[in-house]
């Protein structure tokens, strides 16, 4: 394994655009193999959609200063802000789909429609993600939207990284009601 880190870390290095468009087909494959079979979810849906009747009404202040609270208290997991979204039906869901892939996937979360967290399998660094482009390139684009990032290597893990979002849709309405990001390991992947 040590060995294939390094052999990514030297490709990565030496010729940056190809390799990270062939990491990002295979971030597509897992996608389109593993992650949209369950991501519709009703488990999902509903909670988004609860969370999207109490923040509808938020204003860029309010969310801001949920944002400011929830960095002030990453790392205390018991801190209320924090635990409701890594500690509910739909932060279970995620979290077994994570441990079902076998080290592929590292984190997943998803979002309202003000990109504000629902439920995560761990904690975020932040509560906001609607400034960014794992929210922007999806939920406000549409139904089919997806957002492959750029391919990363991981300092804390050591291990060559990539994130897919994607809208996610009320299978039943039609409705987009919010997004999620899944981590994933390309390392575990090669």
């Amino acid at each position: 394994m040590h060995k294939l880190w390094i052999s990514l870390a030297l490709l990565l290095a030496n010729s940056p655009a190809l390799h990270a468009d062939e990491m990002k087909k295979a971030l597509q494959s897992y996608l389109d193999e593993h992650i949209t079979a369950w991501v519709h979810d009703p488990i999902l849906v509903m909670a988004i959609r609860a969370q999207n009747a109490e923040t509808a009404g938020y204003d860029q202040a309010k969310i801001d200063e949920l944002d400011q609270l929830w960095r002030g208290f990453v790392g205390v997991n018991d801190a209320e802000i924090i635990a409701n979204v890594i500690a509910n039906p739909a932060a279970d869901f995620l979290r077994r789909q994570v441990t079902q892939s076998n080290g592929a996937i590292t984190e997943a979360f998803v979002m309202d429609a003000r990109g504000l967290n629902v439920a995560a399998s761990v904690p975020t660094s932040d509560y906001w993600q609607g400034d960014e482009a794992k929210f922007l390139q999806t939920y406000p684009v549409g139904n089919a939207a997806v957002h492959i990032s750029d391919v990363e290597l991981d300092r804390s893990t050591q291990e060559v990284q990539g994130q897919v979002s994607m809208t996610i849709v009320d299978q039943t309405t039609g409705d987009a009601v919010g997004a999620i990001t899944v981590g994933i390991n390309l390392t575990e992947l090669m």
